[in-house]
Parts: structure tokens; C-alpha cells; sequence
């Protein structure tokens, strides 16, 4: 039974139906929200957090002009974090730091697992959640927006000072580090969804992947990614590419009524490499397939052999390089190219050292497949690497 007076924990919960809100009863969400909006100081320990979230957290603290965060992650250090939200996070703990604000922790020897949240005004401590709400519960989103959750709020002072003591043992070093200071951070690498539906392209299983990459033969060449760094792209003076290779979509448009596709790509290869022995021969298609489960046909085309490209549909493998980027948190699609004056969609080198990866490696295997006109076609295995400092041909 819960106590009636004015300390007494009140229940909190989600609005899912057939489990709908009823009168008199309160979302996680809006406790949270309205409880922020009277506190100038909010320490938080749960055991995941969600993308959306921790943006929703940050809008809200430049809202309420909160002047301490403190957010504890508690689950990630030996499950692994999603790439997307890691880098967010890591953003965020930057902006939080330098603004003298706060910071991101996370646990490290062990999995946290608890869902605590502390309200302060002036150095006190007003207000306290505990429940099975992590973050994501003040952000819903695809992954949690069925998923029930229940929480107590309580202004019990030994109660919140209790919980508050336990997000202080959780901050201090041996039980979890700022994630700036975290090099071995386990990443997850998150499902790039810009091919799905994509009818040209297949996905392949994680084992058959394996079978193809056991069976590259010597023959492989690898294809440097041109892209500018940040602070260069505004540079169109031909030299940079800000309007060629990944950034083509930046160039002219072919219509005045209509922006190239931001997934657009020409990936323009050097003669040094195109002469080499063994490299795909001009307009003679062939199978890829990727490092991370995709197939699709692709040929080299143009003058020198110079563009390497998928056959039929030049958005290909722009989605397939730039829709990991933006899996990963790194940049954002952008809808008109045209009206990005900033160019913030634009891939830059930092974008890629961010993600590791900055070269192309394109190897052929011992494989064959056949098309659906019957045509039998060699199988090359398409990865996204670091750089290397040397191709071997044999």
C-alpha cells in the first residue's frame, strides 16, 4: 500500500494501450519533464540510453538552463554500445564539459542495471524516479515505443539522499570512467537501413559472407575514398572534392528543378590503378560483396575505365558508404543538396577517421554467380578498411 502523505512514492507510468492512461495517473515522461523544469541540477544513472534520448536530455537542460548534469551509463562497457549513440554521447559529454556543466560516465567492472534519477534545486535535493525506465523513456522512439514501463517518484528526503548516495558511489573511478577517457569502448556497428527495399540489391547472410572473403584470391586493389576535410568544404576549386567522388551530390544539379540525391556517388579511381594488371575490365559487370552482408552487380565505366560504379542505379553505393555513416551518427542525410549552405552533409575526413574506415578494397574471389539472364559473372569482395599503405597484385 502506498503511504497518503505528501512524501509518499507516487507511481509513474507509460501510456500504452490497451493499458492507456488513467485519471489522476502521470507519464515517466512528463514527471521527468516537469521536474526538471523546476531543478537546477539533475544526476541520472541507468543502464542504457537511446539516441533520441540523450538529445531530448541535452534540449532540455539548454531549456531549463540546468547548471549540473551528471548521466551514468550502466550496461554498455561489457555488452557493447550502438555506434550512433555512443558517438552522440560523446558529443554530448564534450559540449557538457566545456560548457562546465557536467559529463557521461560509464560502469566498467561490472553491469549496472538500476534506473535512478535525482532533481536538485540550490544544492538540495527535491525530487527522485527509481524504477525500470532507462532514458529512452523520455524520448519514445521505433525501439520503445511498445514497451511498458513503471517508476516511483518520491520526495522522501532519506529516500532520494539514499539514492542519491548510490549515483555518488557509481561516479567515483573504480566503479566507472568519463567516456571520454574510455579507448576500448565495445561499438556496435548498426544496421545500415538506406539499401532496404533497394531491388537491385541482396542481402547475404553473415556465414555466406564469411564463405566468399575465405575464397579472395591475391588479385585486389584498393581504392583511396577523396572526400575534403571540414574545413575545407567550401574549397570548389576542383582539388578538394567538395562536388566530385562521395560529394558529388554538391555539384550542379543535372535539372534547375531539382537537386542531385544526396546517396549520389562517382567514385573516380587514378590511372595508376586502372592500368594495373587484373583490375575489372570496362562495362563488364560483376557481382560484389560486401564486408557487411549486401550484394549487388557493378561494373567500371567512363573514359581510362576511371568510375567504378553499381550497374543501373549510381544512388547504390552511396547508400552502401554513406548510409554507414550516417548508421553510426556521424552525418545526416540531407534532403535538398542545394539548400545545405553549410554543408554539413557533406563527407569529410573527419567523418570517415571518425567511423575508421577510409579506403575501399576491392578483391576478387575463385566465386562465381550467375545473373538472372543466365550470364555467369566473377564475385569480388567489397570491403570498407583503414587505409593501406600498399595494394598487392598478383
Amino acid at each position: 500500500m502506498l503511504r497518503k502523505d505528501a512524501d509518499s512514492m507516487k507511481l509513474l507510468y507509460s501510456d500504452i494501450l490497451p493499458l492507456g492512461l488513467e485519471k489522476d495517473q502521470t507519464t515517466i515522461a512528463s514527471c521527468f519533464d516537469a521536474l526538471i523544469s523546476e531543478s537546477d541540477g539533475v544526476d541520472i544513472a541507468v543502464g542504457y540510453v537511446s539516441r533520441p534520448a540523450l538529445e531530448e536530455l541535452d534540449a532540455l537542460i539548454s531549456k531549463y538552463h540546468i547548471g549540473h548534469v551528471s548521466l551514468i551509463m550502466g550496461m554498455y562497457y561489457i555488452e557493447g554500445m550502438p555506434e550512433s549513440t555512443y558517438r552522440t554521447a560523446v558529443a554530448l559529454n564534450e559540449k557538457w564539459k566545456t560548457a562546465g556543466i557536467g559529463s557521461i560516465r560509464a560502469v566498467r567492472p561490472f553491469k549496472y542495471h538500476g534506473k535512478l534519477y535525482v532533481f536538485r534545486k540550490e544544492g538540495n535535493i527535491k525530487a527522485a524516479i527509481i524504477g525500470s525506465a532507462n532514458l529512452g523513456a523520455i524520448k519514445m522512439d521505433a525501439s520503445n515505443r511498445r514497451q511498458y514501463e513503471v517508476s516511483g517518484l518520491t520526495t522522501d528526503l532519506s529516500e532520494c539522499r539514499e539514492i542519491s548516495d548510490l549515483i555518488e558511489k557509481l561516479k567515483r573511478n573504480k566503479c566507472s570512467a568519463d567516456i571520454a577517457d574510455i579507448a576500448d569502448m565495445p561499438l556496435i556497428r548498426e544496421i545500415n537501413t538506406s539499401l532496404t527495399g533497394v531491388d537491385t540489391v541482396e542481402q547475404v547472410p553473415q556465414a555466406e559472407v564469411e564463405i566468399y572473403d575465405r575464397h579472395k584470391t591475391d588479385v585486389s586493389f584498393v581504392l583511396p575514398i577523396k572526400v575534403p576535410a571540414f574545413a575545407e568544404r567550401h574549397m570548389d576549386d576542383g582539388k578538394h572534392y567538395t562536388k566530385s567522388n562521395l560529394n558529388v551530390c554538391y555539384a550542379a544539379p543535372r535539372s534547375a528543378r531539382k537537386s542531385r540525391d544526396w546517396y549520389e556517388t562517382q567514385l573516380t579511381v587514378s590511372k595508376s590503378i586502372t592500368l594495373l594488371p587484373g583490375y575489372p575490365e570496362k562495362n563488364a559487370a560483376f557481382y560484389v560483396i560486401t564486408d557487411d552482408g549486401y550484394t549487388f552487380k557493378a561494373h567500371t565505366t567512363s573514359d581510362g575505365n576511371k568510375q567504378f560504379s553499381a550497374v543501373g542505379d549510381e544512388l547504390i553505393l552511396g547508400r552502401w558508404i554513406k548510409g554507414r555513416l550516417a548508421a553510426a551518427g556521424l552525418v545526416t542525410p540531407v534532403n535538398d543538396t542545394q539548400l545545405d549552405h553549410d554543408r554539413h552533409g557533406m563527407i569529410t575526413k573527419e567523418m570517415l577517421a571518425s567511423y575508421g574506415c577510409d579506403t575501399l578494397v576491392l578483391t576478387k574471389t575463385n566465386q562465381k554467380m550467375e545473373d538472372e539472364e543466365g550470364n555467369v559473372l566473377d564475385v569480388w569482395f567489397l570491403s570498407f578498411e583503414a587505409s593501406h599503405e600498399e595494394r598487392a597484385i598478383e
